[in-house]
């Protein structure tokens, strides 16, 4: 045979999700922790390393930390279905309540593996953009799920990568305006400190998503969690492969999760370092901020892309480059790191913004001595 069948025809065009590993001296583009997990959990791991039993299938169902989740939520372990990471659980709900003769509502600008995922699994998008402000249009969405056929709806709170919180009273409305699947992401839960999670009570058609990812420094343990009630996740359950978060990230999340009083202090201080980031690009001319619930921040200036390559190329300073994405024309996210990396992305953002004022000038200099060239040049 001197050729393969071709794969399904869901996946012509689908590019596949790349965060991009470029190197930089500061890397402020994906939403990381900036600090490792504390010393003395390192220590605790180091002292037990020996004894770790590596030759062991991990719990399938990790009953131990599912047990923890639900105790710190007032729920039962049923309640509680952990994944390898939010990313495989996104694709576990769109496995169980997506597929043909599917559909699932978007609300772009959002995190781009819900439409993705959709994609793989041949759900239907039905997409309602935000506005301007990157708020969601609550009379559209109310006025399309009327219509009784959405199977589930991916609403992130806060909102990656805009960081704007979407309105309680409006969430509650669309749970009780449908009985498709709402799905809350709650990634950046321990920076915006709002939660669904009293509300699952009267809606048995919440699930709420988080993740290890963020506030508790473990990105490459690949730990998330879904939070819902029982019948719902027993048919996620279904479709998750057996065995998809390793021991090992379990044991740390484990511990992480108990000791996760000690990531406050840390926590405060990414909240303080993210108003000064926010203070820090509202100085500057030409650069409109968007405010910001999570450990990011997104700006809007023109040119974006040249200044993206300006801080990493002049600066050593990696932010995440947005402009291609629906509904983020020049817009920038940058991730809110240690306050020495803060401070030398600020330096940069000042430096670069400098250069081009400095070279605009120059050119619009040029430009009035050589009238007659110009005209030249145009002819």
């Amino acid at each position: 045979m001197k050729k393969v069948r071709d794969p399904k025809d869901a996946l012509e065009g689908l590019v596949p999700y790349d965060a991009k590993a470029i190197k930089a001296d500061v890397v402020l583009s994906n939403n990381e922790h900036p600090d490792n997990i504390p010393k003395e959990i390192v220590s605790w791991f180091a002292e037990r390393i020996g004894k770790f039993d590596f030759n062991r299938y991990p719990d399938p169902t990790a009953r131990e930390l599912r047990t923890l989740i639900a105790e710190a939520n007032g729920l039962d372990a049923s309640n509680v279905l952990v994944g390898n990471g939010g990313d495989e659980l996104i694709l576990d709900i769109l496995l169980a309540w997506g597929g043909p003769d599917r559909k699932v509502l978007d609300l772009p600008p959002t995190f781009s593996m819900y439409a993705i995922d959709a994609k793989i699994t041949g759900t239907e998008l039905v997409s309602i953009p935000r506005d301007a402000e990157f708020k969601v249009d609550g009379d559209a969405v109310l006025e399309r799920l009327a219509q009784g056929d959405i199977d589930v709806v991916m609403i992130a709170n806060p909102n990656n990568p805009t960081g704007n919180l979407c309105p309680e009273t409006l969430l509650i409305d669309i749970l009780n305006a449908s009985d498709a699947l709402i799905v809350v992401d709650e990634a950046y839960f321990e920076f915006s400190r709002h939660t669904m999670r009293p509300h699952m009570d009267r809606h048995r058609n919440l699930v709420i998503l988080r993740t290890f990812s963020k506030a508790f420094s473990i990105a490459g343990m690949r730990v998330g969690y879904l939070l819902g009630h029982e019948e719902v996740l027993d048919e996620i359950r279904k479709v998750r492969q057996p065995y998809s978060v390793n021991a090992f990230s379990q044991w740390v999340a484990l511990k992480v999760f108990r000791e996760r009083v000690v990531f406050e202090n840390a926590i405060r201080e990414l909240m303080r370092e993210r108003d000064r980031i926010v203070f820090g690009l509202t100085e500057l001319d030409g650069v409109e901020v968007f405010p910001s619930e999570a450990n990011f921040v997104l700006f809007r200036v023109e040119h974006a892309g040249a200044l993206w390559h300006d801080l990493l190329h002049s600066h050593s300073v990696l932010v995440r480059d947005l402009t291609r994405a629906e509904g983020l024309h020049d817009c920038l996210r940058v991730t809110i790191g240690s306050p020495k990396e803060n401070s030398a992305f600020l330096d940069a953002m000042r430096a670069a913004l400098s250069a081009r004022r400095l070279s605009q000038m120059m050119t619009n200099g040029a430009a009035a001595e050589h009238p007659a060239s110009q005209e030249e040049a145009g002819k």
